[in-house]
């Protein structure tokens, strides 16, 4: 996390706004600007952490403030602890500390034993930009919250930054869903994530998610979530990347090409390349047609890259899909409401059934890709390979990049869809 202070802007100065709300020192608006209320906010929390009450957000608040970023304290066993105790002192529960600490001896707590404390608010926010951080944050919370959700790495952006992974489930149904290839349809990373939050809720809880028994489903399903295929992007979009030598790189590539908005038409990687030309399916049509529309060099959008799998996040995306070989797969992106499952005339066993349950669950159109789209996509990869169901979800209705207001609607209409898919095949 940068450093924060009166005056910067940014999705992170919006969590650091969420967490002070959180942590009982406000009401602040989570609109992502450092103001006066921001600061005071922030000094009566140093006060309070006995840090240094200078109003600015760096490392050290960062390291304060984590728990509230995250969804989770440690607390280190004293005499006299019980699990209600700790409970009541941290605004948790017992149940959610038996979740988080399966292993702990309820009746035989050791002094200086280490303990999961879950807090009482969900982990994964829905009222803010999302930021390639955030996403750490929110894997670390439900990992810790949920120990049977496992979670992990598939490879680096450009940056260096994680391409995150969360799976669940021990079933032989082999279920990926995956999200943001396009930086501006940066959208879908929260909706993956708030429905493994919600799922795994669910399980713990023996509870039901959209009509379907959270148990049934993990006992058939082995679940994969990639929630940020580009997360350098990401930032970059949602004004995270303010400064810097990609942040300048980016400003050029986008220059040489005016009629894209930045950065709210970039869909590329940092570098300019579109992640979802990437993959060896038609590569080289999608070139020519790209070409032809006049990109030829880096982009904000529609760049093929120099060569196939050339951007490490396709390559960690095509080599983590190998790896796996999964039943089926579930790309997001925004928008259209629309759901796309051929890849030309190529019709995977049970995929027309498949995506007709999956457009009624979710009201969206089953729908064949237009021809200049219709190349070197992750899906378009996936069925030539695999010959098995592969969707593209196109989520939501308006501009790209669709505001954060628009996230409950979406996720309402997108639940049903993602239990659907997860039992189907």
């Amino acid at each position: 996390m940068r450093i924060l202070r009166l005056g910067s802007t940014g999705p992170a100065v919006a969590l650091l706004q969420l967490a002070l709300n959180r942590a009982g020192h406000g009401e602040l608006d989570t609109d992502g600007i450092f103001g006066p209320l921001t600061e005071a906010a922030l000094r009566c929390f140093q006060r309070e952490a006995g840090i240094a009450a200078d109003g600015v957000a760096g490392r050290e608040t960062h390291r304060a403030i984590l728990p509230w970023y995250t969804g989770y304290r440690i607390h280190r066993i004293r005499a006299g602890d019980t699990f209600y105790s700790i409970a009541q002192r941290y605004g948790s529960s017992v149940e959610a500390l038996r979740l988080a600490n399966p292993d702990a001896q309820e009746l035989n707590l050791r002094p200086g034993q280490s303990l999961v404390v879950p807090l009482g608010f969900s982990v994964v926010p829905t009222t803010i930009p999302w930021f390639s951080a955030l996403v750490g944050y929110c894997v670390r919370g439900l990992q810790a919250r949920y120990p049977f959700l496992s979670a992990g790495e598939v490879g680096k952006s450009v940056m260096g930054r994680p391409l995150w992974r969360l799976s669940l489930g021990r079933g032989d149904n082999r279920v990926l869903y995956h999200a943001t290839h396009h930086a501006n349809e940066w959208i879908c990373t929260p909706l993956l994530l708030k429905f493994a939050e919600e799922l795994a809720a669910a399980f713990a809880a023996g509870d039901s998610i959209a009509g379907q028994s959270a148990a049934a489903l993990l006992e058939r399903t082995a679940l994969f979530l990639i929630p940020a295929v580009n997360p350098d992007g990401m930032d970059l979009v949602t004004g995270e990347l303010q400064s810097g030598e990609f942040y300048r790189q980016a400003t050029r590539i986008a220059a040489a090409y005016p009629r894209f908005a930045f950065p709210n038409d970039w869909k590329a990687n940092i570098r300019g390349t579109d992640l979802n030309l990437q993959y060896p399916a038609g590569w080289e049509m999608a070139r020519q047609i790209k070409y032809a529309q006049g990109i030829v060099s880096p982009a904000p959008a529609d760049y093929v890259g120099p060569a196939p799998l050339s951007a490490p996040e396709s390559r960690a995306m095509y080599d983590y899909t190998l790896a796996l070989g999964p039943d089926l797969t579930l790309s997001y992106h925004t928008q259209g409401e629309v759901i796309y499952w051929r890849y030309g005339n190529q019709e995977p066993p049970r995929a027309r059934a498949i995506g007709e349950r999956l457009a009624a669950v979710s009201g969206y159109a089953l729908a064949d890709v237009p021809f200049d789209s219709g190349f070197a996509g992750y899906k378009d990869w996936f069925i030539d390979a695999f010959n098995r169901p592969g969707y593209t979800v196109e989520a939501g209705l308006g501009v790209n990049p669709l505001p954060i207001a628009d996230f409950d609607g979406i996720y309402r209409a997108n639940l049903p869809l993602l239990v659907t898919a997860a039992m189907v095949t």
